[in-house]
């Protein structure tokens, strides 16, 4: 949490700094650290239920509990809007946003904020303070109704919009743009500019995966175990149990990592940071010029318009 709001606050920073000279990457860049900065907020809390049990409350479970929801599902839609936004300007030179139409970025951040928000309502509406005999303590959990009662199994409704909208799908489209953006990349001249970039490329895709896969895996045999699919015994629970936090912690990891691989790999970003820092005291780095360029750059990547991202020629 204290890794995560350290870089998305840097990246927060920098970018109201230099407000009038974003680019539509800083624009969605700023919307995902708004959401990875609410979603680590919400951490401790878990952290107090994991120690001593969740005494907060049914009101502040369901808020806490939507505020988490409500901000993961925007994070992962807006990784996956910056990844058809690349795909389209660099695979079909096609400007998807225009700086003369911002308003289309802000109309697109506000559906997804809206879709994460709707996709929250059943946080909303089932999570509850509820005691467990077996752990001896009260969690923040969601009550289910019965399938016997209500005649619609909701817990597994539930857990097919997440696993399909919050992993699969997101999955599918970061896959697909990168793969494609990869190939472009290959099919051009070689250069240091492009060796960067399939770098950064693959490093996005890798921690993407290698933080949130685990935790899907588990969250599916947990699905499974609910509907009796898995045998259920003390020790399978126990199993996923573990496994559930263990691999929940790794896919919190991926909001601290996400300033780092969206922003601090970026040339102008790190002019911009050291240019806020100079007045502390800070030394420059050698060779890293603080003069602006005669064009509009976005200020976490080398140029602004996200067709030039990856300096093709």
């Amino acid at each position: 949490m204290v890794l995560g709001l350290l870089g998305n606050g840097l990246v927060l920073v920098v970018l109201v700094k230099k407000k009038q000279s974003w680019s539509v990457t800083d624009r969605f860049i700023l919307h995902l650290a708004v959401a990875d900065t609410l979603l680590l907020l919400t951490l401790p809390f878990w952290a107090v239920q994991a120690a001593v049990g969740w005494s907060f409350g049914t009101p502040h479970c369901k808020i806490t509990g939507a505020i988490f929801t409500i901000n993961f599902y925007c994070g992962i839609f807006l990784l996956a809007c910056i990844s058809l936004d690349r795909y389209l300007s660099v695979v079909h030179a096609v400007q998807m946003y225009s700086r003369r139409k911002p308003w289309m970025v802000q109309v697109s951040c506000l559906s997804v904020w809206v879709l994460s928000l709707i996709l929250s309502i059943p946080d909303w509406y089932f999570l509850e303070s509820v005691f467990d005999p077996r752990r001896e303590k009260h969690e923040c959990v969601h009550n289910y109704p019965l399938t016997s009662q209500s005649g619609f199994d909701w817990r597994l409704a539930s857990r097919l919009i997440y696993h399909t909208l919050g992993f699969l799908l997101p999955s599918a489209v970061l896959i697909f743009c990168y793969t494609f953006i990869l190939l472009r990349l290959l099919r051009g001249s070689q250069g240091v500019q492009k060796q960067k970039a399939v770098r950064v490329i693959l490093a996005l895709v890798l921690v993407f995966f290698l933080c949130w896969t685990p935790y899907n895996i588990t969250l599916m045999l947990d699905t499974l175990h609910a509907n009796n699919t898995i045998m259920d015994t003390c020790e399978n629970r126990n199993a996923l149990d573990i496994a559930m936090t263990t691999t929940s912690s790794l896919g919190y990891l991926h909001c601290s990592l996400n300033p780092v691989l969206y922003a601090f790999v970026g040339v102008n970003f790190r002019r911009h940071l050291l240019g806020l820092l100079r007045p502390l005291g800070f030394k420059l780095a050698r060779g890293i010029s603080l003069q602006g360029s005669s064009r509009r750059s976005s200020v976490w990547s080398e140029s602004g318009d996200t067709s030039h991202t990856f300096a093709i020629t």
